[in-house]
């Protein structure tokens, strides 16, 4: 045989073999022994990737099990005689399966999808059409059971706005299309659904105030309904898609709704306010919630309710218990006794800003099935290793024998940068079991929560959130489903995802993996060991003030940052101490995390550099993606060198050495410089920095009407803060100097008439004087400022049994002076928190505005804050507990923020106002 006729015959049987393993492919069956969307969506998914793979278009079959030539997938429930009977015949043991389980197993023509559930069989069909993507074929031999860690894995997208509506407060966005036209885009509802199909999750939240009145009708009060009848017909329509397309995928949607918010209409019908957090509760206002609930859950029984009993009322208290064992578990169940159903669906009980181990003590035995969440890090993600008061909590809640949800919130501190750490978010899934002992994932977007759906990038058209961090979703999925995967296999698996997503080879995906990583450490350790808050009033990619960085406290430091979401370690002023009385440090020092960003940031760019030139797909994705590694170096190396512009500024407070200031000038030069990069990274790539854009931001500047909300527009403030060092300096002369500031003007007393008798007569603000007329408390020391002040005398008794309550008219905008003692301790007023209260600022009343300012003997020490008002008549309430009402002053009257440090603990002024 010549060579042309061998390589002819070789060519034959080749052709041959191909067209012999097309016909091989083309007989396939998928036989669904059971009924169910589910898993008639689960076979759908799997036929769809057949066919791709080669296998024509594979019949779907109900029942069909008798042999033949054709290989069968054979997908039902283990309950089922016929799976049982596959079972027997295949030696496989069911009892280990599980809820969501499944298992896989081919022998012959014959594979084997055997689900727990109607669940169960779907993730099998998902396990195995990925198999088959992976091989491009059904595979030859296949054994594999599965099932997830936790019960409950869900993603969360809020039905709210970067922005208040007119008229409108925190959290009240009714449904309508103007405000929210994505909401009734079925293909984008479509594709979301599937991302959270394809890695398994099974709960979406939706967030928002109080969504009844965009959804029922209430036959008591008509009037309440907040949509126009053509919008609520397109609500239902909305909701009933939704709710159909998100179960057919296993998902289960729940309503968050926030206490005790009432609709627009139904307020303005009854004259009062839609929320107001010291209000009590009120019969109408509770009977108008149940009836809501009970109507909601009538006309929707397959939609779970989370319900935040604090933040929009009073927390702590009883209030919060009555609240839910008397209005919303009734409402429940009276939509329940509508349907004639006495099965229980599930209410969650948020942890927040409410005694939930006491609200679920006395809930349990009116409704058992519950569930808690909390904050798994706050309102940020800052570490693996949570401790602490913080930790106590969620073990507590987890112990109650309910299943306790980890709630991964907000993330201020990482936006709007791509982040994706495998690592990070592995051990963080492996602390919620370990540490928090708890079972169920409540993911939030990783950046720009409240622009959904549209990332802060400032490409055109708006990228997709669920499109530009489809990482983030797949790494938390992944551990939600299985957290104990050995680290080196999942290397491999991440860079084998990102080498087939930018056309490189594994190598390179796992130098991209490395970036991820490497910039996936740095906003943590900042936020844990610099910042203000683990709360969304402060953005830490703008970047912190030096007066936020030398006395945090002024800002209102939340501890919990420091005491629970983090390694033990140190603050700037506790290392500054130290260094200055010559102490050993303890655990993660500031010094350490300010070498590790910078490390962290060298290598991540370095990573993502190394493989730009062998990029073949996605090329625009994969530049954006190096410039936010731009962006974490710039942004690493600013706070590395702000922190020790601090720490020389924190050695002056002790030394009084001008030497010592003027070392701060250079760090605060370079850290200028590297804000600069971040500024120049940023133009044109990114619309905003931190998506929520009231009054509620705080951290660096206050972001009411969406402004600080760009590097460009904090740039110019830090390089004041360079030039206000600069000139303190120059004014100081000498070592010698004094490093404090000429007394104050003595604050002036504004006119103002009281129309209330709620207290008795002004007194005047000076050493000797008794703020409380049923105390004989003094006071002792006070700021020179408030000399001559016309305070407000009140009772402590009544504001810890009532709190406090004044009405007043002025004829010009007046601030009233209120004095918050630093104090946590029961019987006080917590001074306003924006981290548990999203009212908190409503009159520009969150910040301290003179601290230490005043000294009542066997009292702790009283920080002064203001609360703004209009010209006119005004009802101010407060909660309950002691506080000072101290007085009006004019709204134009200049109030210099500072740290008056009476009684402070190391005799020291603060440093702070070098900068202002």
């Amino acid at each position: 045989m010549t060579k042309r006729s061998v390589c002819l015959l070789a060519m034959l049987v080749i052709i041959a073999n191909a067209i012999n393993a097309q016909a091989q492919k083309d007989k396939v069956v998928i036989v669904r022994t059971t009924m169910s969307p589910r898993i008639e969506y689960g076979a759908k998914q799997l036929s769809d990737v057949l066919q791709v793979a080669g296998y024509g278009a594979p019949a779907q079959k109900h029942n069909a099990t008798k042999n033949g030539p054709v290989h069968r997938i054979v997908a039902g429930v283990i309950t089922e005689d016929t799976i049982k009977a596959f079972g027997k015949q295949f030696q496989i043991d069911f009892t280990a399966i599980g809820k969501e389980g499944f298992v896989i197993k081919r022998e012959g023509n014959i594979t084997l999808i055997a689900g727990g559930d109607a669940s169960g069989v779907l993730y099998g069909c998902l396990e195995l059409a990925e198999q088959v993507r992976q091989l491009k074929a059904l595979p030859a031999d296949i054994h594999i059971s599965d099932k997830p860690q936790m019960v409950l894995r869900g993603t969360c997208i809020g039905i709210q706005k970067p922005y208040y509506l007119p008229g409108r407060t925190v959290y009240e966005y009714p449904y309508t299309p103007e405000t929210f036209p994505w909401l009734y885009d079925k293909q984008l509802w479509l594709q979301y659904l599937d991302t959270l199909a394809a890695n398994r999750y099974n709960s979406l939240y939706l967030w928002n105030g109080h969504p009844f009145a965009s959804l029922v009708r209430l036959k008591d009060y008509p009037y309440a309904v907040e949509v126009d009848d053509a919008t609520f017909k397109k609500n239902e329509e909305m909701y009933r898609f939704l709710t159909t397309e998100a179960d057919k995928r296993g998902i289960w949607v729940i309503q968050m709704f926030y206490n005790i918010i009432v609709s627009k209409p139904f307020a303005e019908k009854h004259g009062i306010k839609t929320q107001d957090r010291e209000r009590p509760i009120m019969p109408l206002i509770a009977d108008y919630t149940r009836k809501s609930i009970a109507a909601f859950v009538e006309k929707y029984p397959n939609v779970g309710l989370l319900v935040c009993l604090g933040e929009a009322m009073e927390g702590v208290g009883r209030d919060d218990i009555e609240w839910f064992t008397k209005t919303i578990i009734p409402g429940v169940r009276d939509g329940l006794q509508a349907l004639g159903r006495k099965d229980e669906p599930p209410i969650v009980l948020r942890a927040h800003d409410t005694d939930a181990p006491a609200v679920m003590k006395e809930a349990l035995p009116l409704y058992k099935n519950l569930y808690t969440e909390a904050k798994y890090n706050g309102e940020a993600l800052t570490t693996y290793t949570p401790r602490g008061p913080w930790a106590e909590l969620h073990r507590t809640l987890s112990r109650i024998g309910t299943v306790q949800i980890e709630n991964v919130h907000i993330l201020a501190n990482l936006e709007p940068f791509r982040y994706g750490s495998a690592n990070f978010i592995q051990k963080s899934v492996q602390a919620m079991h370990a540490v928090y002992e708890a079972n169920g994932l409540h993911l939030y977007p990783q950046a720009s929560y409240w622009d959904w759906p549209y990332a802060a990038d400032s490409a055109q058209p708006k990228l997709l959130q669920v499109e530009r961090d489809w990482l983030w979703y797949r790494e938390w999925a992944r551990y939600a489903w299985n957290s104990n995967r050995d680290r080196t296999q999942e290397i491999n698996y991440w860079a084998g995802l990102l080498a087939g997503r930018y056309g490189c080879s594994i190598n390179d995906g796992k130098k991209i993996l490395e970036a991820y990583e490497e910039s996936g450490e740095i906003a943590p350790k900042l936020l844990r060991r610099f910042g203000i808050t683990d709360g969304n009033r402060q953005t830490l990619t703008l970047g912190m003030t030096m007066p936020q960085l030398v006395n945090p406290n002024r800002f209102g430091l939340f501890t919990l940052l420091y005491n629970s979401e983090g390694p033990e370690g140190e603050m700037l002023s506790e290392y500054a101490a130290k260094e200055w009385q010559r102490q050993p440090h303890t655990g993660e020092t500031p010094v350490q995390v300010m070498a590790e960003v910078k490390v962290h940031g060298q290598k991540a760019l370095d990573a993502i550099s190394a493989v730009e030139q062998h990029i073949t797909r996605n090329k625009e994705d994969f530049l954006q993606l190096k410039n936010d590694m731009l962006c974490y170096q710039a942004l690493a190396n600013h706070y590395a060198w702000k922190a020790q512009a601090a720490l020389d500024a924190l050695r002056y407070k002790y030394s009084n050495q001008l030497t010592d200031l003027e070392k701060v000038v250079a760090p605060l030069e370079q850290s200028v410089q590297w804000y600069r990069k971040l500024t120049d990274y940023t133009k044109g790539t990114y619309r905003y920095a931190n998506s929520m854009q009231t009054q509620q931001r705080k951290i660096p500047f206050r972001g009411v009407n969406a402004t600080y909300k760009n590097w460009w527009e904090i740039l110019p403030e830090f390089e004041k803060e360079l030039s206000q060092l600069k000139k303190r300096i120059d004014s100081l002369g000498a070592a010698k100097a004094n490093t404090t500031t000429a007394v104050n003007a003595a604050l002036k007393p504004a006119t103002v008439t009281r129309t209330s008798n709620t207290y008795s007569s002004p007194y005047q603000l000076m050493k000797g004087a008794r703020p409380f007329a049923d105390s004989t408390y003094v006071i002792t020391n006070m700021a020179p400022e408030l000399q001559g002040l016309s305070g407000i005398t009140t009772r402590w008794n009544a504001q810890a049994q009532r709190g406090s309550h004044i009405i007043f008219y002025t004829a010009r905008p007046a601030k009233l002076l209120v004095g918050f003692f630093q104090t946590k301790a029961p019987g006080f007023l917590p001074a306003p928190e924006l981290e548990t209260n999203a009212t908190a600022n409503d009159y520009g009343q969150a910040d301290v505005k003179i601290a230490n300012a005043l000294i009542l003997e066997g009292l702790p020490p009283v920080n002064i804050h203001t609360y703004s008002f209009k010209a006119g008549t005004h009802s101010l309430s407060l909660a309950k507990g002691a506080c000072l009402l101290l007085g009006f002053i004019d709204d134009k009257e200049p109030l210099r923020v500072y740290d008056a440090a009476l009684q402070a603990a190391d005799g020291k002024k603060e440093v702070d106002w070098i900068f202002e």
